[in-house]
């Protein structure tokens, strides 16, 4: 479709391997505790012909997340909106970024007619990031969370936004529609950002949370980092001390796992230790929850995180 906005799209390479600010990949082979199943059982082949029958995509399949299999065999996905093409290239994901050619305004009838399908009582909704469109695709996150509430009546809504380039109209476009948590990850620490996520910004994406609790005090936000890009500790501890003072409820810390050559290395593997430490200095500074693990991504347990 083309741009509604009129902006040019504009896609980076993911990274150049002779950049001064990527270090040497890990060495070492990846630790036992970051190993996965692969995808198996019956509820996960029937998820998976439900998406196809409904024309969906999936950020579980599209980001090549590890927990597809487990997530899938409880009948749980994070619904991706937006089309599967992405006009930001961020140095760590494996969604692929490009001309985008959907706009679907079918698609939040889809969304819903899955979630009803899958009996669902919590569904979490992203997307790719569209520059292209005036609003940034809110207006479809909102119509999804809507027509989800009124195909199965008391199923709460999470939904993981881009940065809609820090429009604050757009943003009130999504809350107007009452998510349940509204999520928007910054990803990794301050210093990394313009080597991992060029097309974004750091103080950007806090504000975004920061206004979310402006316009709707109530409303329940998160967020979430990735280790192992490079970050020290220090860093890690001051991106969750910027969230809190973002007024940021839930955050979930993962490790960072290359989806491919093509893509950053991983500087370093964190040990399961290291996460219940930093789970433990979240939880001093106050978040109402904090998800840290190895494996851990944005939406893994994220009925859980939400209080049940």
């Amino acid at each position: 479709m083309p741009s509604e906005s009129g902006k040019p799209v504009r896609v980076t390479p993911r990274y150049a391997a002779d950049d001064p600010r990527v270090g040497p990949a890990a060495g070492a082979r990846r630790p036992e505790w970051l190993t996965v199943r692969a995808p198996i059982g019956d509820h996960y082949h029937d998820l998976k012909a439900l998406v196809r029958a409904h024309r969906l995509h999936t950020v579980c399949e599209s980001a090549r997340c590890p927990n597809i299999g487990e997530c899938w065999q409880s009948r749980t996905a994070t619904f991706l909106i937006l089309g599967n093409i992405c006009t930001r290239g961020c140095a760590f994901c494996a969604v692929t970024s490009g001309q985008p050619t959907e706009y679907d305004r079918d698609e939040p009838r889809r969304v819903a007619e899955a979630v009803r399908a899958l009996d669902l009582r919590y569904a979490v909704i992203t997307s790719v990031t569209r520059d292209d469109l005036a609003d940034g695709g809110a207006l479809i996150f909102a119509e999804t969370i809507r027509a989800v509430r009124a195909a199965v009546p008391g199923c709460r809504a999470e939904v993981l936004i881009p940065d809609f380039q820090g429009d604050a109209a757009a943003l009130a476009t999504v809350l107007d529609a009452h998510p349940d948590v509204l999520n928007h990850n910054i990803e990794t620490v301050a210093r990394l950002y313009s080597l991992v996520r060029p097309q974004a910004d750091y103080a950007r994406s806090l504000a975004l949370l920061a206004l979310a609790k402006e316009l709707a005090p109530a409303q329940t936000t998160k967020s979430g980092i990735m280790v192992g890009l490079g970050e020290t500790t220090d860093e890690i501890e001051g991106a969750l001390r910027d969230l809190r003072a973002a007024r940021c409820d839930i955050v979930t810390i993962g490790q960072y796992l290359r989806p491919s050559a093509g893509h950053l290395p991983v500087h370093r593997y964190y040990d399961p230790a290291e996460f219940a430490r930093f789970a433990a200095y979240g939880a001093e500074l106050g978040f109402q929850h904090v998800e840290s693990a190895p494996l851990v991504r944005s939406s893994y347990h994220a009925r859980e995180q939400a209080g049940g």
